[in-house]
């Protein structure tokens, strides 16, 4: 039955074409216009928004496939990035022609007691067993030394590392080592009779050996005088904890202790022969 109607109906719209019935119509009866153009404009509407719908649907597709790429490569930025930070850090700018040190970047590589932060294990292979200053930035991190042919940093705030530093502007001498406290450090040995105040920078000296003069370290926030010294309590500038990466500092210019020994040496064969 419905395919009789359907044949049926195509016959009647062909004829009409044909004789022109339509125009017709049209004509006579306005309103068969307007139906049509309604008709064939939401027709034309309902096309393209199917059309628009499958477009947006390859559209969003690629776009996933794209933004799934674009995280990939976000994350293998970020991480080149970090990675050029880290050593951008710890990049040090000093003039040490006179002294010509050596300079070496090290890593970090694990605590070498869970519950010491303070003492870490180097990716440095020790040349000898001389004592090596660990900076960070502009800024005194700590020492290094050998231990059974490892290098182990010792950082600010472990009761084993200690070095030489001045005080304020009058460069008031002392010796810098581990507070009770994790985020502060004190000065010891301080002359009694030296004028320092709250606020006064503190710098390494470089009288031991160890680092050179000029190494910030932090600022003192309390001073405690005792009967033949004076003590400072120092606010570093950095947290050496967090670092991954430190330069170690090594001056080739050495104390003469030959010179001296010779000396000695010299000064007996000189009271043998009298």
């Amino acid at each position: 039955m419905r395919k009789f109607l359907f044949v049926l109906l195509f016959i009647i719209a062909s004829l009409s074409y044909l004789f022109e019935v339509d125009e017709l119509l049209v004509k006579k009866f306005t309103f068969f216009n307007d139906f049509k153009i309604t008709y064939i404009n939401k027709f034309i509407n309902i096309s393209s928004s199917v059309e628009k719908h499958f477009n947006q649907a390859t559209t969003i597709e690629k776009l996933t496939i794209e933004n799934n790429e674009l995280k990939e490569y976000k994350i293998l930025y970020t991480t080149t990035q970090k990675q050029l930070d880290a050593m951008k850090e710890f990049l040090v700018h000093v003039e040490l022609t006179q002294l010509k040190p050596k300079i070496e970047l090290v890593k970090v590589l694990s605590y070498i007691n869970f519950n010491d932060f303070t003492k870490v294990w180097l990716d440095k292979k020790p040349e000898d067993e001389d004592i090596l200053g660990l900076i960070t930035e502009n800024y005194a991190a700590g020492i290094v030394v050998n231990k059974d042919g490892r290098s182990v940093g010792l950082l600010n705030g472990n009761k084993e590392s200690s070095y030489a530093v001045f005080i304020g502007e009058n460069k008031v001498p002392g010796i810098i080592t581990a507070s009770k406290t994790q985020d502060e450090l004190l000065i010891k040995y301080i002359p009694i009779w030296a004028e320092i105040n709250k606020g006064d920078e503190v710098i390494t000296s470089g009288m031991d050996n160890i680092f050179f003069e000029g190494l910030k370290v932090g600022r003192i926030v309390e001073i405690t005088n005792l009967p033949d010294m004076k003590i400072a309590t120092v606010k570093p500038y950095v947290n050496v904890l967090k670092k991954k990466y430190f330069y170690t500092y090594k001056n080739n210019v050495q104390v003469p202790k030959q010179v001296e020994v010779k000396e000695e040496k010299d000064s007996k064969k000189t009271t043998e022969k009298k």
